[in-house]
């Protein structure tokens, strides 16, 4: 049997971040995976990163690469009436985004973890969870070889994503589930082409939404609203470019460039909270309690939040202080009921709705005019889009 201090279960970018935080502290962890390395380090998730993640990143030493690689956004375009209204992130809120994909900040933690000996384990599988609702919480696995494993600990973290094991080992009893599904998906593309404008791109079109993002500045990140039933192989890669040049099409000088498509997928779009997030010493983080649309650019950034609050209070906590701990679920709610709220604003305003009638659509239209006429509503949006400052 192993003995560590904190079993932090799956390694994206909240169990990455929450593991080195709690090592820098001088708190024993290990990190189990579930996927390989490479695969851990290639897969292609988010991209935006709040004011507040990268500061955070920044102060942990762990900023190098963003800093030098990553793309400041002082503002983002709202793109309907085949017209382009920008929203001047940083004139409104003295703050800016930054493109930054998730696997880069993921790659930078897989480093800083190897750098310093702090361990992961990859490849781990029949992952089981006991006793969590004592103070000697476990976790049984078989490791890459397949040999049955145990950590003994003195609490969990559960970053395994949406589709892991750490939310489903909570009574159905102790969890209250919130939950909405939208009536639409996002296609989704990466093509090697240089992006075609300087800004993200949300666009609000009678045929559907679409978003033009980047990764770097070789790379573009483009989305297509589509019914979530639909296949992948009805979407050619000319059926993909012609339908993205029709959404983005605008009055005036815009020019979508084209090339390769090196990757696509579709990803059906939902709303989800699941309270509290902690239950006896298991405590969940990031996708394992919520999921937001990504119309908002929040999911990533909401699982960094999470973390830093978890590791003062796992901490604490190991100290024989229990005030953050209890404190915790609502301390991180608060912050994910406001980007829940923002990401459903940001959907229903951009996205058709098949089922909605024209009432529906002119009060879209009203919305998007008013956010990007009035101060008042475009600040709104700017703050919220760059991060609210963390709990």
């Amino acid at each position: 049997m192993m003995r560590t201090q904190v079993a932090v279960i799956g390694a994206g970018p909240a169990g990455l971040l929450l593991s080195f935080l709690l090592h820098e502290a001088g708190v024993d962890c290990v990190v189990l995976e579930a996927r390989d390395r490479e695969y851990v380090r290639q897969r292609v998730r988010a991209g935006v990163c709040e004011q507040p993640t990268v500061e955070l990143l920044t102060s942990l030493g762990l900023g190098e690469r963003l800093a030098a690689e990553g793309m400041p956004h002082e503002g983002l375009s709202l793109r309907f009436d085949r017209a382009d209204h920008r929203i001047a992130l940083t004139e409104l809120t003295g703050k800016a985004i930054t493109v930054y994909g998730q696997q880069e900040i993921v790659k930078d933690l897989i480093d800083a973890h190897e750098a310093r000996g702090y361990p992961i384990s990859f490849e781990v599988s029949a992952v089981e969870l006991s006793d969590v609702d004592t103070a000697r919480p476990r976790v049984r696995y078989r490791d890459s070889e397949g040999n049955a494993q145990t950590i003994e600990c003195d609490a969990v973290a559960g970053c395994d994503g949406f589709h892991g094991i750490c939310r489903p080992s909570i009574p159905d009893s102790a969890l209250t589930v919130y939950e909405r599904e939208y009536p639409f998906a996002w296609l989704g593309v990466l093509a090697r082409t240089p992006p075609s404008h300087h800004e993200l791109i949300y666009t609000h079109h009678e045929r559907g939404f679409a978003l033009h993002s980047m990764r770097t500045p070789e790379i573009t990140r483009l989305y297509l609203q589509v019914d979530p039933a639909e296949s992948l192989e009805a979407w050619s890669d000319d059926r993909i470019w012609a339908e993205l040049t029709a959404r983005l099409e605008v009055e005036g000088d815009f020019t979508l460039r084209e090339g390769p498509i090196l990757d696509k997928g579709i990803t059906p779009m939902r709303s989800f909270v699941a309270e509290p997030l902690r239950h006896g010493r298991l405590f969940l983080a990031g996708d394992a309690a919520h999921i937001v649309p990504p119309t908002g650019a929040k999911g990533m950034n909401l699982a960094i939040a999470d973390v830093r609050v978890l590791a003062r209070a796992l901490e604490a906590l190991l100290r024989g202080d229990e005030t953050l701990a209890a404190a915790y679920s609502v301390t991180c709610l608060r912050r994910v009921w406001r980007a829940e709220h923002f990401s459903w604003f940001m959907t229903t305003m951009l996205h058709t709705d098949p089922h909605a009638d024209g009432f529906a659509r002119q009060l879209q239209l009203s919305q998007l005019r008013y956010t990007t006429s009035s101060r008042a509503a475009a600040t709104s949006l700017a703050e919220n889009y760059v991060g609210l400052p963390f709990a």
